[in-house]
Parts: structure tokens; C-alpha cells; sequence
């Protein structure tokens, strides 16, 4: 039992679990709730999972129904699920003992998706480095101009600074205004900080560390961070298209803006989409074709190895140069002069099933459950499987049983799909023998 217990892909889940347990016993004390007496189960649940799981979709109102003290545990939540769970213990470990035992490695390096045990270290003092840089910075900017350009005190501007640069980095989704970014739509000081954070936590440590490394030479850059960096720019760009199109003229959302402040929030929303949960217009009047738009954005999420959700960027550039190489009758699927092993192509195939099943099986429970339409409940469900964290403002209405569905499809994608069934298969092998060779119709 120890032994498939230690399994990394079996701990992970499991202290992810442990700290949203932990999470909603401390919010369950009176001391987090604004209002009187303690929060009930099912509210602290979700927010701790939510959190957790950096995903953003809120019950209750979080500046006003939580407490100082309970506002300071969701961040301290999403701060720790966004660094990750096994990552923090091991990079403590690394700090008090100076060495990393081998099983030690494989967890971190499972979590942090390491491409070998020998960069463990290395990948943990990247993360650390880059997250406590761009969480300064991103609080720094924000706090003075909060302070400067809003009349907030300096004790309220650094809290609100601080809570909204760890909430865009980790992609977690929490603001601590009411109406998350729509007060700022028109300060593009404001947004731009966040929408930056957002990214640079989005995109993948891989990706930042090959940028670092060699910024100006893209030929040493990775085969990972070159599609990773191409796949954004089209997703991005086609996001801010598809918002400007869609939304130019509705008085709801973009077309009560002036144009330049119009461009600023297409590319807010789009950056947002790809899993970073705050919103600077009101996504519930959104039209149902951006929203269309929008399941798709967010079902493909962020990096990998990043603070983003969804199935990935390369998952989807792997699946579409396979299509594309059998388009043209090409064995390999080949991109950059490299091949993509059939291993990688047979991962992201099934990473997008069981995404797609997950989406459809918590569509059709919400639907039994609850009384929404149809685009409300899908947009719901991809966006608490993709941990975005956006709504169209239907999660506070929810019963607590479509609110606990949602809380499972939120834990599902945050440690990932493949994750979760790997750690609940007890026993894996190879089978010493493979069977004749029958190809069925396919198409």
C-alpha cells in the first residue's frame, strides 16, 4: 500500500486533496466569514477547491462574503496550487536538507513535467525565481497605480496590488472587487499588469526558460517552446479577432467602450479565455457566437508546465500536425525539422478524449440539475474542466449538488485528466505478447 500510495501520480492527487480539505476546514471558521457564524460545507468546498485547483468560479462574492482573514487563505490556496503541492514540499526539502532523494525527484518531476531527473533542481529554482519576480513586479505596478491613479491608501492599494498580481500569475481567477476588472475596462494601466502576469504564468516555465536562455536565437529555443509560442500567437490573435467581431456594436460589453479602450479589453478577454478567469466586461451579455468562440479557447487552455489549464497548447498543435500529415499522406508527423514520436501523438489523443468526455458528462448532470440554458451550462462546465474560472454568472445560483459536480471537474483538470486515471490503475505492465494485426473501417 506505501509503495502505490508513492507512486507520483498517485500522491499528486492525493495532496491536492489534502489541501483542499485543509482550505475548506479553515474557511469553515467563523474568523473567514464576514457575516455571522461559519460558512457552510458545501460554500467552502467549492471556494477551496476552487482556489486550490487556481481556477477562479465563485459561489459567493469574495469582497464581501469572506473576511480579511478568509480573503488571505484563498490566496495562500491558489498561491500554493498554482506553485504546486509537491513542488512546494520538495523545494522546502531542498532548502532544509540541500539534496533531493530519487523518489522525491520523481514526484517533482512529474508535477513540474521535468524532462529528466536531473533537472528537478534546476526546473524548482527556475519556477521559485520567476514567481517571485513577476509577483513583485506585477504588485508593484499595480499598487501605485491604484494608489496614484484611484486614491486608494497605500495599506489598501498593496493588499489589492498583491491579492490581484499572485491571483493573474497562478491564473487563479480571485479578485478581490466585486465586479473583478470591469471598474478598470478603462484603465489600461490596470489591465495590462494583470493581462502580463496572466501570460507569463500561462505560457509554461519551459517556454520562459528556453527565453531566457536565448531570446534572440528562436533556432535553440525547444521544439516544446517553439510550438507552444506559435500556438498562442494564433489562439491570441484569433481570440481578439473573434471578440472585436463579435462584440464591436454590443452596447453590453465592448461597444460601450471607446474604440482604443475596445482593443485593450478584446485583448484582455482573449488573454483571459486561455485561463486567467478575471473579466473587465460582463461575459453573461456577451453573444452566443463569442461565446462559441469561447468554449473553444478555453477547452484549450494555457502551456504546459504552466499555471494555465485546458488540454494545451502543443496538445492541439500535436493533434493538427498529425491531421496534417495525413492529409498529405506523410507517415510522421513531422514540424521544425523533428519528428513527433507516436507516444506524444497517442497522449494528446487521449489527453482531448477524456477532456471531451469530462465536458460532456458534467454538461448532461448540470443539465438534469439545474434549469439553465444551454450555453450558460456549457460554458460553466468547460470553464470549471479547464480551471478558467470565467461565468456568465450562473455559479451562484447553482444547488450544491451541480456546485459539487463542478468542484470534481475542476479537481479532474487541474491535476490533470491522464493524472487522475493513471493514479487510480493499481497495477500497469507490458504485455508480453501482442495480438495479430486487423485494420477496422475507419471514417
Amino acid at each position: 500500500m506505501g509503495r502505490t500510495l508513492a507512486h507520483p501520480a498517485r500522491i499528486i492527487p492525493l495532496g491536492f486533496l489534502a489541501a483542499i480539505l485543509l482550505g475548506t476546514a479553515l474557511l469553515m471558521l467563523p474568523v473567514s466569514r464576514a457575516g455571522p457564524g461559519g460558512a457552510p460545507f458545501i460554500t467552502a468546498l467549492f471556494t477551496a477547491t476552487s482556489a486550490v485547483c487556481i481556477t477562479g468560479l465563485a459561489a459567493v462574492d469574495t469582497a464581501t462574503y469572506w473576511s480579511g482573514f478568509g480573503r488571505g487563505v484563498i490566496l495562500a490556496l491558489f498561491q500554493l496550487g498554482g506553485f504546486g503541492i509537491m513542488s512546494g514540499a520538495t523545494l522546502l526539502g531542498l532548502l532544509v536538507a540541500r539534496r533531493l532523494r530519487l523518489g522525491t525527484r520523481l514526484i517533482a518531476q512529474h508535477e513540474t513535467r521535468s524532462l529528466g531527473l536531473g533537472d528537478v533542481k534546476r526546473v524548482l529554482q527556475l519556477v521559485l525565481g520567476i514567481t517571485v519576480v513577476v509577483q513583485a513586479a506585477a504588485t508593484l505596478a499595480l499598487a501605485l497605480r491604484l494608489r496614484l491613479g484611484h486614491g486608494m491608501g497605500w495599506e489598501e492599494a498593496l493588499w489589492h496590488g498583491l491579492f490581484h498580481a499572485v491571483s493573474a500569475f497562478n491564473n487563479a481567477g480571485f479578485s478581490t472587487f466585486s465586479d473583478s476588472m470591469v471598474g478598470f475596462a478603462r484603465d489600461p494601466l490596470v489591465l495590462a499588469p494583470v493581462g502580463l502576469a496572466v501570460f507569463i504564468g500561462a505560457i509554461g516555465f519551459p517556454v520562459v526558460a528556453d527565453l531566457l536562455r536565448d531570446p534572440w536565437r528562436p533556432a535553440r529555443w525547444s521544439l516544446h517552446a517553439k510550438l507552444t509560442l506559435v500556438g498562442t500567437a494564433i489562439l491570441f490573435g484569433g481570440g481578439v479577432l473573434a471578440l472585436l467581431a463579435f462584440e464591436w456594436d454590443n452596447a453590453a460589453t465592448l461597444g460601450a467602450l471607446e474604440w482604443p479602450h475596445r482593443l485593450a479589453n478584446a485583448a484582455f478577454h482573449s488573454a483571459m479565455l486561455r485561463s486567467g478567469g478575471l473579466n473587465s466586461v460582463d461575459v453573461g451579455l456577451m453573444r452566443d457566437e463569442t461565446l462559441t468562440v469561447s468554449y473553444a479557447l478555453m477547452f484549450v487552455g494555457g502551456g504546459s508546465a504552466g499555471t494555465g489549464g485546458g488540454v494545451r497548447v502543443t496538445t492541439l498543435v500535436v493533434l493538427a500536425l498529425v491531421v496534417w500529415a495525413v492529409a498529405r499522406g506523410e507517415p510522421d508527423a513531422n514540424v521544425f525539422g523533428r519528428r513527433i514520436p507516436v507516444e506524444v501523438q497517442r497522449q494528446a489523443l487521449a489527453v482531448v478524449m477524456l477532456a471531451l468526455a469530462l465536458c460532456a458528462g458534467g454538461s448532461l448532470a448540470l443539465q438534469i440539475l439545474t434549469d439553465f440554458p444551454l450555453r450558460d451550462v456549457m460554458f460553466e462546465v468547460i470553464s470549471a474542466t479547464a480551471t478558467v474560472g470565467l461565468s456568465t454568472g450562473i455559479t451562484p445560483d447553482l444547488p450544491p449538488a451541480a456546485q459539487f459536480v463542478l468542484a470534481v471537474l475542476m479537481f479532474t483538470g487541474r491535476v490533470g485528466t491522464v493524472t487522475v486515471v493513471t493514479a487510480l490503475a493499481l497495477q500497469r505492465g507490458l504485455n508480453p505478447y501482442r495480438y495479430p494485426e486487423e485494420r477496422p473501417i475507419v471514417g
